[in-house]
């Protein structure tokens, strides 16, 4: 159902069902001549693989013969038909689709996406999805086909189920954690100075995210929630202690759920390698090595160092972060894959060399 679905739709988005019933309407002596040249101007036009195309015009063949025949002979005469219009299509080599459908907003991974398609091949074009999904139900869009390409953290799950671009979009950046906590506790975060202590801390995470794996795998005590939106009010109401987020994102993200009892802590680094990733439906291979393609490109000439510096304004993070001034908790990452570019020193950041206080 999911794929006829997406075939209506791409299909009537671009105007041509009724090409689409006019190549039934043809003669049974005609058609199997003329279906293979409609066929490839449909798929042309409208960017649906093969195999898509095949089940849907099966279905309309099926549905318009049917609805064409008067006795059983004509019925079985047409069923024939419909099964060589199948037949024929399937054979069919559908050109590769130069529509992406992803599920990244108006954000710095979505520039990048947008200018690593540009160096790999100009006429690719992204459309984004409104729909807002959790990572679940990324995945599952991705492996239906219907979403092309999002962007994740990584995991071991992660890797083997997608396609992962192993290119880390923020450097390492994400796997730098600062936390949000309650302006109650800053001196009881202040006194942290190991591992041991940090332990007596409980952490928030969204389940679906890998952090909440990553932090558990360290005997780092957790209460996670489903929904993201509900661990704010749970960490105000004192289920957990701090909810740890990307240095990057930290506070636009406390600024969008502003809550006067909170605050982002100025005392500790949590650490660890766990790259984000674009990540891209097994159905699209050309398009994973089109993006790869691309972003090599920009670490060659530098061009990816520049737009990153610039779009995340990397000099007044550092500056307002004071990385090296804080007590770094590292973690161990126990899945992380043996195929992490950790020996290319030019896709991290030096966060990971620091020292930190002591």
């Amino acid at each position: 159902m999911a794929i006829h679905l997406t075939a209506a739709m791409r299909v009537i988005a671009t105007g041509m069902t009724s090409v689409i019933r006019y190549v039934f309407t043809l003669t049974s002596t005609l058609i199997t001549k003329r279906a293979a040249c409609w066929s490839l101007f449909i798929m042309a036009l409208t960017g649906l693989s093969a195999s898509s195309f095949a089940v849907f015009a099966a279905d309309i063949a099926s549905s318009h013969f049917a609805a064409n025949s008067n006795s059983n002979s004509n019925s079985n005469s047409n069923s024939g038909s419909s099964d060589a219009i199948k037949s024929d299509v399937s054979h069919i080599q559908a050109p590769i689709s130069k529509t992406i459908v992803t599920t990244i907003q108006q954000t710095w991974q979505l520039n990048l996406l947008k200018e690593a398609l540009r160096r790999s091949d100009s006429g690719y074009k992204v459309l984004q999805m409104s729909t807002q999904m959790n990572q679940k139900r990324k995945v599952e869009e991705a492996l239906a086909g219907t979403v092309d390409v999002f962007w994740s953290m990584t995991s071991k799950e992660l890797e083997e189920t997608v396609l992962p671009v192993r290119i880390p979009l923020f450097k390492g950046l994400i796997g730098n954690r600062l936390l949000i906590i309650r302006k109650a506790d800053e001196t009881r975060f202040a006194n942290v100075k190991t591992m041991a202590d940090f332990r007596q801390l409980k952490a928030g995470q969204n389940r679906y995210w890998p952090d909440a794996t990553i932090l558990e795998a360290n005997g780092l005590p957790v209460i996670t929630s489903y929904q993201y939106t509900n661990l704010y009010p749970m960490l105000e109401g004192g289920r957990f202690d701090y909810l740890a987020l990307g240095a990057q994102e930290i506070g636009e993200e406390l600024a969008s759920h502003p809550d006067p009892a909170l605050k982002v802590d100025s005392h500790i680094l949590l650490q660890y390698r766990s790259p984000a990733y674009f990540f891209v439906s097994p159905k699209r291979p050309e398009l994973a090595a089109a993006i790869l393609a691309g972003l090599e490109s920009m670490v060659s000439d530098g061009s990816f160092d520049e737009m990153f510096n610039r779009e995340l304004k990397i000099e007044q993070l550092y500056r307002e972060a004071k990385f090296e001034q804080r007590v770094i908790i590292r973690l161990d990452t126990p899945d992380l894959s043996p195929l992490t570019p950790i020996e290319r020193k030019e896709l991290w950041l030096d966060l990971f060399s620091m020292q930190g206080a002591k």
